[in-house]
């Protein structure tokens, strides 16, 4: 397995205080335009009529697989998904490197870090080539961990966030002074397994209709999703 991204520069008087765990995809990073460039690349493989942001906002749902069966009506079968898959990755990796971070996301990172919090990221794109993406941006220092996914692509962020949380925990970090920073139902539902809270971003995947099906609260600044997990962790 490929070993995490950890920083070392945190300062142990930051241990046990509240903690936000970061999505990146969509939050941290503003990739939607990435995103349904190398979507519609890939139902163009089978001759499927592009998509609009706002369809895609409405019908998107992790795992990836249950999103392509609202769009074409039907699951993928496996020799289409690794096709769309392949194509979606392929597309969305050679324009991701010139998106840029979110609004106000650099000033928040280093104003969390600098009141003494921590925070981490957790993302369900390639760990190997998330780090080197995030070390690009400038910005590894301001997490205690970095961790992408290691596993297959059709997966939910739950397990995921369970390991990520027990890497931390020798750092004092807790699930109940821990806000999940997403912008999708997913990032909802893998903060409330493992006993943490969650704020979702209208930035990024979901209208927000569906984002506050999740029933946690939506919020449209990355500034506003900070101010909210701070109040949710003290």
């Amino acid at each position: 397995m490929t070993e995490a991204f950890e920083a070392t520069d945190v300062s142990a008087t930051a241990r046990r205080g509240p903690h936000i765990v970061w999505d990146w995809n969509g939050t941290l990073l503003h990739d939607i335009d990435a995103v349904i460039l190398a979507t519609n690349a890939s139902f163009a493989e089978f001759g499927f009529a592009p998509i609009t942001l706002e369809t895609y906002r409405e019908l998107y749902v992790v795992p990836v697989p249950k999103f392509y069966e609202r769009l074409m009506g039907r699951m993928p079968t496996e020799a289409e998904w690794l096709v769309m898959d392949e194509t979606f990755h392929r597309h969305y990796w050679s324009s991701a490197e010139t998106a840029g971070l979110a609004e106000g996301a650099l000033e928040l990172l280093r104003g969390w870090q600098g009141a003494g919090s921590t925070q981490s990221l957790l993302s369900l794109a390639p760990h190997d080539k998330l780090v080197p993406l995030v070390r690009t941006h400038g910005i590894d220092t301001h997490f205690l961990r970095v961790d992408g996914r290691t596993g297959p692509s059709h997966t939910t962020k739950a397990g995921h966030l369970v390991r990520h949380m027990a890497a931390m925990a020798a750092a004092g970090v807790t699930a109940d002074r821990t806000v999940l920073i997403g912008d999708a139902v997913d990032d909802a539902l893998a903060a409330a397994h493992v006993g943490a809270r969650a704020v979702l971003y209208t930035g990024g995947s979901h209208s927000r209709g569906s984002l506050e099906s999740a029933g946690v609260p939506v919020v449209d600044t990355l500034a506003e999703a900070v101010a909210t997990a701070r109040e949710m962790a003290e």
